[in-house]
């Protein structure tokens, strides 16, 4: 098998092949929780996010991007491994894939694949889910977490929720490197600062904007609270959803949506999560120039992306775990390397065809020119895009939420089954929100004639668990 040579390199036990000093470097930037609230994105309109916009005006920003999983684990171990939470039976935040029984337990990862193509391997943050995946970079930095948390609840009681994790608010007061994404900024700056004979991959995990969405006053103060626009919101949005679906995105651990409203802290929370894009922006501009001011800006890649969504009140819910546009559009940015802008497509463009993340994995591979391709990969490279974000692309960008539950999006639809055979059609086109579900519309079966045949067949078996099984964010 061609895999083999490569899992034997990365795992140490024979020299990995001959670095070749011309091949492209590689900066990955994963955000956690980041939806489509971002300035060159219509996600909202008082995102500020100059360095995110910035870095879409060098590359191509793709605005129809998608994660394979509404939910951290199993989206982070799709876009590492290249293969589908479907066909891996990773659908859930405590589904190990380093376990025994876990399907792709000796699947290569990006980290170990271009380290057997003779890279160096370098990783900070949250890349894998919380602890994960560590061991499969030849160098680590910083943790992970959140950081620290206030001794008690600052705007969210324990009535409201039973996790701790479900606050929001200026915290701490002083600005420093107790954020953990600060200091996986600097540690990552400083690794692009340095010399290198070989190529390197770099990999970076900011955690904000995941709860609590705790960040330093100055970012809270580009976005008043009083000024602070609210999700738009349709009475009785959820009236045409089956009752599957409500059942399987039932979330206890967040507060209710009717909690929010009566509270009076929806508005105080929406201008949390924006603070704390604005802050992991900053954090991204501190690595962008970095990078620009050392000795790998000619030849290095960019790839900026989230690993899902995130819903703030829209369809009376917060959090992930569904299958909606708001829980699977993503921000993904590609930025080429200097010297070979020549090469694709012109700086600043835009690609509106879907993509997913599982894509990434294949896209590194031909965009650096890698020896080999682990077989298992199941997404496309986007490099055809990346040339021409006008060519013809039969691909759609698949999410699977639990296993038997999928969605389909293309360049106008989004179609999702459910594993009791529910459906659910809405037209991006003609509506953004996805408040009329036209699945029942007779005219509209052509179209979901069309997307279902890119339903997924598998649904894995989950990975045998010991003791109780944790909601999907009970462990984040």
């Amino acid at each position: 098998m061609r895999i083999l040579p490569l899992v034997i390199a990365a795992l140490g036990l024979v020299s990995p092949l001959k670095a070749d000093p011309g091949k492209p470097n590689v900066l990955f930037i994963a955000i956690d929780d980041l939806n489509d609230w971002i300035g060159c994105l219509d996600g909202h309109p008082q995102a500020k996010t100059p360095n995110i916009d910035a870095l879409a005006k060098r590359g191509m920003l793709f605005t129809n991007a998608h994660c394979n999983a509404p939910v951290c684990n199993p989206s982070r171990v799709s876009f590492m491994t290249g293969i589908r939470p479907s066909d891996s039976g990773i659908y859930m935040n405590d589904d190990s894939f380093t376990s025994q029984n876990s399907p792709v337990r000796d699947s290569v990862v990006i980290p170990q694949h271009f380290a057997a193509n003779g890279y160096d391997t370098f990783g900070c943050g949250k890349l894998f889910h919380a602890t994960s995946g560590k061991d499969k970079f030849q160098t680590y930095g910083p943790g992970d977490g959140q950081g620290p948390l206030p001794g008690k609840r600052m705007n969210c009681p324990k009535e409201a929720s039973k996790s701790p994790l479900w606050d929001w608010g200026v915290f701490p007061e002083k600005e420093g490197d107790e954020y953990h994404d600060i200091a996986d900024a600097e540690w990552a700056s400083g690794k692009l600062a340095e010399e290198r004979e070989k190529p390197f991959f770099l990999g970076c995990g900011f955690y904000r904007p995941h709860v609590p969405l705790f960040a330093p006053r100055r970012f809270f103060d580009l976005h008043p609270l009083e000024n602070v626009e609210l999700p738009g919101i349709l009475e009785n949005d959820t009236g045409d959803i089956p009752k599957y679906a409500l059942e399987l995105t039932s979330n206890p651990l967040p507060p209710g949506h009717k909690w929010f409203v009566e509270s009076g802290e929806w508005r105080h929370a929406v201008q949390s999560y924006l603070a704390c894009i604005s802050f992991t922006d900053d954090n991204v501009g501190k690595l962008v120039k970095a990078l620009d001011e050392g000795p790998h800006a000619e030849n290095t890649w960019i790839i900026l992306f989230s690993d899902h969504g995130f819903f703030l009140g829209e369809k009376d819910r917060w959090a992930k775990q569904a299958l909606w546009e708001r829980a699977t559009r993503v921000p993904l940015v590609i930025v080429p390397p200097k010297n070979r802008a020549g090469e694709l497509a012109a700086a600043g463009s835009v690609c509106t065809q879907p993509a997913e993340l599982l894509s990434l994995f294949p896209t590194l591979i031909e965009g650096c020119g890698l020896a080999e391709t682990p077989e298992k990969l199941e997404g496309h490279s986007l490099m055809p895009l990346l040339k021409n974000p006008e060519t013809d692309w039969p691909h759609f960008a698949i999410t699977t939420y639990q296993p038997g539950n999928h969605a389909i999006r293309d360049d106008r639809y989004r179609y999702i089954r459910y594993k009791d055979g529910s459906e659910e059609l809405y037209d991006l086109r003609n509506d953004k929100p996805e408040w009329k579900n036209l699945a029942s519309d007779p005219d509209m079966k052509p179209v979901i004639e069309r997307l279902s045949k890119a339903i997924p067949e598998t649904n894995a078996a989950q990975p045998k668990q010991t003791g109780k099984r944790k909601r999907a964010d009970e462990s984040e």
